[in-house]
């Protein structure tokens, strides 16, 4: 049956930068299918908390502290899933900054190489921790949670739109390595995403209308709109789905050259 496709139970997931936001709602939605989810962000005491908001709705979820750009903390998270759990099923590589907005010219290299660690180089050495298991245990699912930011460039986020861009691309170098020992990797970009992360550009209501203008849905998403995405590409359901990049944006990308009236 296609409904059971869907089915993540004894599936056990590790989502970085899941105590809030998008990461928690992705978070939520593997476990409401039966996944064991890892909740693994900066902080323990956040962490914990989601753990056991989780915990108390019925589902099975750990928290473990990891800071991604610390190459010890990526170690350790991956050690302490394997040593619990014995397997790691999915990957969910969410966790960005943004630290800079401002024109390239000026960007300062400190928060340059930070947005890099943090959005492109940490997924990449994260896959690589967990591949070895997902090719002993015959496959798994890394999902890389980019952006509309790495598809158009945008004035003034250079070193995001960079380290988006760059997280396709190694998704889709990693498919076509790992796709014969069925280890599966694709990409999510999301659109506007109403975050704390997103804050800046969507609070003030003159910028959110600028921004919005070329949105068909006129809005931005909620973290739950990129959730059910999370969970079809973790499952059996995409088990043909690799190397690729799905767009969730409102119809963002489709903007017309010129205005509809």
């Amino acid at each position: 049956m296609i409904k059971e496709k869907f089915d993540l139970k004894n599936k056990v997931a590790i989502i970085t930068g899941a105590s809030k936001g998008i990461g928690k709602a992705m978070a939520r939605g593997l476990a409401e299918f039966g996944a064991t989810v890892i909740v693994s962000s900066r902080k323990q005491e956040a962490v914990d908390q989601v753990a056991q908001e989780f915990k108390k709705l019925g589902f099975s979820a750990d928290s473990i502290q990891c800071h991604v750009a610390k190459k010890d903390d990526r170690i350790k998270l991956v050690e302490k899933v394997i040593d619990k759990h014995g397997k790691i099923d999915i990957l969910i590589n969410n966790a960005g900054t943004n630290p800079y907005f401002g024109p390239i010219s000026k960007m300062p290299e400190n928060l340059y190489q930070k947005t890099m660690d943090i959005n492109i180089n940490s997924a990449i050495e994260l896959s690589n921790l967990v591949y070895p298991y997902m090719k002993n245990q015959g496959g798994g699912s890394i999902i890389h949670i980019s952006s509309i930011e790495g598809l158009h460039p945008s004035p003034f986020m250079a070193a995001y739109n960079i380290s988006k861009t760059a997280l396709i691309m190694a998704g889709k170098n990693q498919s076509i390595e790992w796709g014969k020992y069925n280890i599966r990797v694709n990409s999510i970009c999301p659109g506007y995403v109403k975050t704390k992360l997103s804050a800046a550009l969507l609070e003030n209501e003159t910028s959110k209308k600028g921004f919005l203008k070329n949105v068909s849905l006129g809005r931005e998403s909620t973290p739950d709109e990129m959730a059910g995405l999370a969970v079809f590409l973790a499952s059996d359901a995409s088990s043909y789905m690799t190397g690729t990049s799905i767009v969730n944006d409102g119809g963002l990308m489709n903007a017309p050259l010129i205005p509809m009236q």
